[in-house]
C-alpha cells in the first residue's frame, strides 16, 4: 500500500488511475527527469538516473493495477482463479503474492496479517481465498509467473 501511495504521488495521481492521463504524465517526468538532460558531474545527474528508473518502475507498477488493465484482464484472470489451485504463497507486510498451478502469479495488496492467518489456518485454504481474498483485495499480475522462474533455474 506504500508503494502506491508513493506512486500515485509521484504521478499526482488522487482518484482512479486513467490510462490516458497516467501515459502524458509518464512522457511529462520522462522529459523532466531524463539523465541525457544533464551533463556528466552535474549534482542532478546521479538524480536523474535514479528518478528516471523510479519513473519507469512506477509507470508500469500503477498500469498493473488501472481498471482498464484490469479489465482487459479479467477473463484471465477469472479462468486462473477459478480453475487454478493455489501452488504456493508469500506473504510480507501486507503483500501476499500467490502461485497458480496454472503457472501465473498474483500479488494481493493490503492483506494483514490477520486476514493471512486465517487463510493458513483454514480446513481448505484455496476456498478461504476465493470467498475473502481474490476479489476483496486490490490485485496485479505479477511479472514473475512461477513458469518463468522455473525456467530460470
Amino acid at each position: 500500500m506504500k508503494r502506491i501511495k508513493e506512486y500515485k504521488k509521484l504521478f499526482n495521481i488522487d482518484s482512479a488511475i486513467d490510462l490516458k492521463d497516467l501515459k502524458k504524465t509518464y512522457r511529462n517526468l520522462v522529459k523532466e527527469w531524463h539523465p541525457d538532460k544533464f551533463q556528466e558531474g552535474d549534482e542532478k545527474a546521479e538524480e536523474a538516473k535514479v528518478m528516471s528508473l523510479k519513473i519507469i518502475d512506477a509507470y508500469h507498477f500503477l498500469i498493473s493495477i488501472a481498471p482498464e488493465t484490469k479489465e482487459a484482464n479479467l477473463d484471465a484472470y477469472t479462468k486462473t482463479t477459478t480453475e487454478s489451485g493455489i501452488d504456493g504463497y508469500k506473504h510480507k507486510g501486507l503483500l501476499l503474492e500467490i502461485n497458480f498451478t496454472d503457472g501465473s502469479t498474483y500479488e494481493y495488496f493490503g492483506v494483514n496479517s490477520n486476514v493471512f492467518n486465517k487463510f493458513l489456518n483454514a480446513s481448505n485454504p484455496y476456498r478461504f481465498a476465493k470467498r475473502n481474498i481474490f476479489h476483496s483485495f486490490l490485485y496485479r499480475k505479477s511479472k514473475k509467473d512461477a513458469k518463468q522462474e522455473e525456467s530460470a533455474v
